[in-house]
């Protein structure tokens, strides 16, 4: 999915005012960015969904969520700019992809106010951090973990550089987080803190695990209808198909640098398989790689079956009469042709759905360190890390040759330890005779 031919939707996230089309608007004016939705502290500062970024000039309902959005009290939203809260940060950050809990599984509303028992760092009855005390900022540059150089590089400790601009948990913690002789120190250098320390997702909140567009467009009485599952979640919904949502979510397992590779719509798929959207880079040969925890997002997708290139889709209506918006007219051959030529590029005018993933790094949500992931749940062979070949872990993985090596030993040591008792005792009888 993507923005194009979306903005005045997508844009009440993707900060700006008036990003109603990308060929028209101006990057380069700062007039352009919205400081207050980082920066109020009121609470009542709301975009409105289809505004393009603005907030409502007048008292006004989305007819999409059936809520009523009021003009901003400007002096009492101007006088109340301060630091970024957990509500700026997770306005948007937790709702992302329509909706609470849809996107990352470690970032929802159950973060607002956590317990401690939900995240060490965040919990209200605990350290009580919120967003920016890691993601420090310099001049508007947002220290992030992942997605532009590999984050973990230059594994500095807050000890040594108070101005890192990667966030790892070394930054804090050091590469030897643990008591001294600890087993757990040996691991550092090649797995993640967070493979250990967050041993599940979504525990409050359920998040999507499964969406798939090939089902839209089913209607009720000749209206678009949603259905809600044992989760309280929609598991279909007209617009946009069937869902799977799960909770207590166990991650999966890559090895990664701290970048991701991009799937674009120019390139080239092959819809017989799964398709990657993005996947994470790294390899157990690469010292900058550590084994790190993912949410694995799949679902369907259309694409261009002769092109064979993943399409663009024109799903919000720009107005009444917009009936090439697949939400307004539900016809997926318009909807891709319009995104396709909004965004320059070819469509061969024949569609179909192909099975993709889209992974998401796991790094909220660290458990308390009497629920981490235990030694057995990976040094088994059915274990956490089953997936990940190309090494010897023990306790997973089992070769003969060692096998048999380790038997001999066994067996060579209970024989010596047997001769030896035997020989003390015979000597000590000769002693005493």
């Amino acid at each position: 999915m993507n923005i194009q031919s979306n903005e005045a939707r997508c844009t009440s996230c993707h900060a700006g005012y008036g990003w109603k089309d990308a060929k028209k608007f101006d990057f380069t004016d700062p007039t352009r960015v919205d400081c207050l939705v980082c920066h109020e502290q009121t609470g009542t500062y709301k975009k409105f969904p289809a505004g393009a970024g603005n907030p409502v000039k007048e008292t006004k309902v989305f007819k999409g969520n059936k809520k009523t959005y009021h003009p901003p009290e400007w002096n009492k939203v101007a006088q109340s700019v301060a630091r970024p809260g957990r509500k700026n940060c997770g306005s948007c950050h937790f709702f992302g992809g329509g909706g609470d809990g849809v996107k990352h599984g470690d970032l929802d509303s159950s973060l607002m106010k956590p317990s401690k028992t939900l995240d060490v760092h965040m919990g209200v009855d605990g350290q009580n951090f919120d967003c920016v005390r890691c993601h420090s900022t310099t001049l508007h540059h947002i220290a992030g973990r992942v997605y532009t150089t590999p984050a973990s590089k230059h594994r500095k400790s807050l000890i040594e550089d108070d101005l890192a601009s990667k966030i790892t948990c070394e930054s804090c913690h050091s590469s030897t987080p643990h008591k001294s002789h600890n087993k757990a120190n040996d691991h550092t250098d090649k797995v993640a803190c967070q493979s250990c320390h967050i041993p599940e997702y979504a525990r409050v909140q359920p998040t999507k695990m499964w969406w798939d567009w090939s089902t839209a467009g089913k209607k009720k009485n000749g209206k678009p209808y949603q259905e809600k599952g044992e989760l309280g979640k929609p598991v279909y919904d007209t617009k946009k198909g069937d869902f799977v949502w799960e909770k207590n979510v166990k991650p999966e397992y890559f090895w990664f640098n701290g970048s991701l590779q991009q799937l674009t719509v120019k390139d080239t798929i092959d819809p017989s398989k799964p398709v990657r959207i993005n996947w994470p880079v790294g390899s157990r040969e690469d010292e900058h790689s550590r084994i790190f925890p993912f949410k694995v997002h799949r679902g369907k997708q259309p694409y261009d079956k002769v092109n064979k290139t993943l399409t663009i889709l024109h799903l919000f209506p720009k107005g009444k009469d917009d009936k090439d918006a697949y939400w307004k007219g539900y016809d997926w051959n318009k909807a891709i042709a319009y995104g396709q030529d909004y965004a320059g590029l070819p469509y061969s005018g024949e569609y179909d759905f192909v099975e993709t993933s889209y992974v998401y790094p796991t790094t909220h949500m660290v458990a308390p360190k009497d629920n981490v992931v235990a030694c057995i749940e990976c040094h088994s062979a059915d274990g956490r890390l089953a997936s990940l070949a190309g090494f010897y872990m023990p306790g997973r993985d089992d070769f003969k040759a060692i096998n048999v090596f380790g038997w001999i030993l066994v067996l060579g040591t209970l024989v010596g330890v047997t001769f030896h008792g035997l020989g003390r005792a015979i000597s000590r009888g000769r002693k005493e005779d």
